[in-house]
C-alpha cells in the first residue's frame, strides 16, 4: 500500500496556515479534480478523495493537533487511532454532497441544492437609448418614448390560468417545486435536489391556460412612457425610472427602465461640466481700442465690454450664462475666448491709415509684396 502524503503537502499550505487558508486551498484544488468534471478519471477521483481527507483533518482543531503530534499514526486503527471519516462518508464536511455544494454551489451535474421557482420573481430591467439636442439637454425636456416590454396579463391577472380557474398544486413535488433523490457512489451516499420537471419548479400545474397569454401570465406590449429629462443632463448619463421595466412573475416587482442619453454637438458651443466654451472673432480695432461686443448665449445675445489691447487667445468669463446645474440651484458660466480678426484686403486709403498708425509708434510699415511675372507658376 502506498504511503500517505503529508496533509499539508496535499493541500499545498504551510503548517502555520490558518483554517481559512486551508479551506481556501481545498476549494481551489478541488475544482480541478472533482469527479463530475472528470467522469471516469480514476486518478482525479483519487486526488479528490485525498484532498477531502486532508481537509477533514486539518480543519478540525482537535484532529489537527493530534496529526501535528503523531502524524498519520494518530488515525491508523492498527496503531490505536480512529477512522478520520468517522465511518460516515466525509464526516466533518457533512458528506460528499455538502462538500460539493460548499465548493461548487450546486452548479455542476445537477447535484447540490436545487432551487425551486415557485416564489415571486422580479421583472427584467430594460434599457433605452435617447438622443437629445444640445438645447434639450441644457434646458430639460419632456419626451414620450415607446417601449416594447412584458406586462402582466390583464385577462388572468398574471396567474396564467383561464378566468374562473386556478393553478393546482403539483402532485409530483407536493407544491414545493423541487424533488430530492438519493444516490450511491463509490465515494459514499449523498442526496441531491433538482427543480421538479413536472411543473418546471413552480410547484403548480396550469390545467386550463389563459387564451391570451398562453399560460405565461404576461403579454408583450408596446408601452408609451413619458420621460421628464432634467435640465443639465450630459452626454453619457442615465435616467432611471423605477418600476417601468418588465412585469414580475407570481407577484414579483417590476424591473426598472434605464435611459442612456446621447447629446448632439452644438455648432457654436462646447460643454465642460456646467460651463460653456465659445470661441469668437472680434475686429482688430475693437481689440485695440476696447469696446462692446455682442456675445451669443443659449438664451439669446448679451453685450460685453472688452478692454483696450485685448490679444488673441484672451478668455473672458460671463457669469451664469452656462448650463443649469443638474438637480441643483444655479448654473455654470460662459467662457469666451476671442480671436482678433485682421482684414485680409485693404484699399489704398485703409493702408495709408495703418501706415500712419505704425509711424506713430515709431515703426515703419512694410511695403506690399509685388508679384513679378517670374513668380507665377508655369
Amino acid at each position: 500500500m502506498a504511503e500517505k502524503r503529508d496533509y499539508y503537502e496535499v493541500l499545498g499550505v504551510p503548517k502555520t496556515a490558518t483554517e481559512q487558508e486551508i479551506k481556501s486551498a481545498f476549494r481551489k484544488q478541488a475544482k480541478t479534480c472533482h469527479p463530475d468534471l472528470h467522469p471516469g478519471d480514476k486518478e482525479a477521483e483519487a486526488r479528490f478523495k485525498e484532498l477531502n481527507e486532508a481537509a477533514e483533518i486539518l480543519t478540525d482543531a482537535d484532529k489537527r493537533a493530534k496529526y501535528d503530534r503523531y502524524g498519520h499514526a494518530a488515525f491508523d486503527p492498527a496503531q490505536g487511532g480512529g477512522d478520520p471519516f468517522g465511518g460516515a462518508g466525509f464526516g466533518g464536511f457533512g458528506g460528499f454532497g455538502d462538500i460539493f455544494e460548499s465548493v461548487f454551489g450546486g452548479g455542476f451535474g445537477g447535484y447540490g441544492s436545487g432551487r425551486s421557482n415557485n416564489g415571486p420573481v422580479s421583472g427584467n430591467d430594460l434599457r433605452y437609448n435617447m438622443t437629445l439636442t444640445f438645447e434639450e439637454a441644457a434646458f430639460g425636456v419632456k419626451k414620450e418614448i415607446l417601449i416594447p416590454r412584458e406586462e402582466t396579463c390583464e385577462t388572468c391577472h398574471g396567474n396564467g390560468s383561464k378566468p374562473g380557474t386556478d393553478p393546482v398544486r403539483c402532485t409530483a413535488c407536493g407544491g414545493t417545486g423541487t424533488v430530492r433523490t438519493q444516490q450511491q457512489t463509490i465515494l459514499g451516499s449523498f442526496s441531491s435536489t433538482r427543480p421538479c420537471s413536472a411543473c418546471g419548479g413552480t410547484g403548480k400545474i396550469i390545467k386550463e391556460p389563459c387564451t391570451d397569454c398562453k399560460g405565461s401570465g404576461r403579454i408583450r406590449k408596446n408601452k408609451r412612457i413619458n420621460v421628464n429629462v432634467p435640465a443639465g443632463i450630459d452626454n453619457g448619463q442615465t435616467i432611471s425610472m423605477r418600476g417601468e421595466g418588465e412585469a414580475g412573475l407570481r407577484g414579483g416587482p417590476n424591473g426598472d427602465l434605464y435611459i442612456s442619453v446621447s447629446v448632439k454637438p452644438h455648432k457654436l458651443f462646447q460643454r465642460r461640466g456646467f460651463d460653456l466654451l465659445l470661441t469668437m472673432d472680434i475686429p482688430f480695432w475693437t481689440a485695440a481700442l476696447g469696446g462692446e461686443i455682442t456675445v451669443p448665449t443659449l438664451n439669446g445675445t448679451v453685450k460685453y465690454t472688452i478692454p483696450a489691447g485685448t490679444q488673441t487667445g484672451t478668455t473672458f468669463r460671463l457669469r451664469d450664462q452656462g448650463i443649469r446645474r443638474l438637480q441643483q440651484s444655479g448654473q455654470g458660466d460662459l467662457l469666451v475666448t476671442v480671436r482678433v480678426d485682421v482684414p485680409k484686403k485693404l484699399n489704398d486709403e485703409q493702408r495709408g491709415i495703418i501706415e500712419q498708425l505704425a509711424e506713430s509708434f515709431g515703426e515703419t510699415a512694410s511695403k506690399p509684396v509685388r508679384k513679378s511675372i517670374f513668380s507665377k507658376k508655369k
